[in-house]
């Protein structure tokens, strides 16, 4: 009699574990397996706790209640794109792929304006609009003849708009004349003129002497003789030293100071007053009827009395010859 060796295993049952179909594999007897233990449950017995897999959504079968529910746990109710299970959930609207956290607003900060350049640019705008508008107006005021200029001075008198006989050649005469304005300003004088080469004279001079240098172009400042001497030596500065130019006090003025030229006059209150620097540069030789006649002695002779009356140097009628000697005082 033979005996069979039994092979490796023995024994063993077989197993009754479900095959790949899902159905349990027959017994090698030909019996039909037994109810595993886990199917003999009774309805009432709790359905088993789902698979890890199942959970996490891993498996390509996983549910959609699964797949919601590993969303659900995920940060932020997020579903992480390229995880296992993730699914082709969309990622949040609005979110960038940096997690749940909501997203920074930059903060701005006020530098403030740089008012270096600002000013530095308003300065220069100001300096050039300046240079233009005094090139504009010295090449207006360079366009207008002398008169113009000083008819504009504030103040000024011309006489030679309304006493037209200033206009024409003046006569000489010998003796006291009488002149319709006070200090006089032009008409008929004395042969010999007052030296107007920036003479300034401590007392008064005859009024006949004094328009003759006018009519040379001279500019006669004249001052009440109450003005104080402050006054005075300031406009002794204005005139000592300078051609065409002479000074006296004038007795009886009714205004402290007095600027004449010939057809031209102005009266101030102030030896500060700047029309007189304006007044000086516009009539100054300008206003002169006798062009390039000087004031010295090449054209005649000239005198520097003093006093109310007048120097009658040729009082024969003919004008003082050339070269005559000048009469200093009475």
């Amino acid at each position: 009699m033979s005996i069979s060796t039994p092979q490796a295993g023995g024994n063993r049952r077989p197993s009754s574990k479900p095959a790949a179909g899902g159905k349990p594999a027959p017994d090698a007897s030909g019996d039909k397996p037994k109810a595993d233990a886990a199917d003999a449950r009774t309805p009432t017995d709790k359905p088993a706790r789902p698979a890890k897999a199942a959970r996490s959504g891993a498996t390509s079968g996983s549910s959609p209640r699964a797949r919601t529910t590993a969303a659900e746990r995920s940060a932020g109710g997020r579903a992480t794109g390229g995880r296992s299970g993730g699914g082709n959930r969309p990622p949040t609207a609005g979110r960038g792929g940096g997690g749940g956290r909501p997203p920074i607003t930059p903060v701005k900060i006020n530098q403030g304006r740089h008012w270096g350049p600002v000013a530095l640019i308003s300065s220069v705008s100001l300096v050039a609009a300046a240079i233009v508008v005094f090139a504009v107006y010295e090449v207006h005021q360079n366009g207008r003849g002398w008169q113009s200029k000083a008819d504009a001075i504030q103040g000024i008198v011309d006489y030679r708009k309304t006493e037209t006989d200033l206009l024409k050649p003046a006569q000489h005469a010998y003796g006291k004349i009488n002149y319709p304005q006070s200090p006089p300003v032009g008409g008929t004088h004395n042969y010999n003129w007052e030296r107007c080469q920036g003479d300034v004279y401590p007392d008064q001079i005859p009024n006949e002497n004094a328009v003759h240098a006018l009519e040379h172009g001279a500019v006669w400042v004249t001052y009440n003789p109450s003005l104080p001497k402050d006054e005075v030596d300031q406009l002794a500065s204005k005139v000592r030293g300078n051609d065409f130019m002479l000074m006296s006090p004038y007795p009886g003025l009714d205004k402290p100071i007095s600027l004449q030229a010939w057809g031209f006059q102005l009266k101030l209150d102030h030896a500060n007053d700047p029309r007189i620097d304006q007044f000086i540069k516009d009539l100054r030789v300008n206003a002169t009827m006798e062009p390039g006649v000087t004031c010295g002695q090449d054209s005649g002779s000239y005198v520097t009395k003093t006093g109310p009356d007048p120097a009658n140097l040729g009082q024969s009628g003919a004008p003082a010859p050339a070269g005559m000697p000048s009469v200093a005082g009475s």
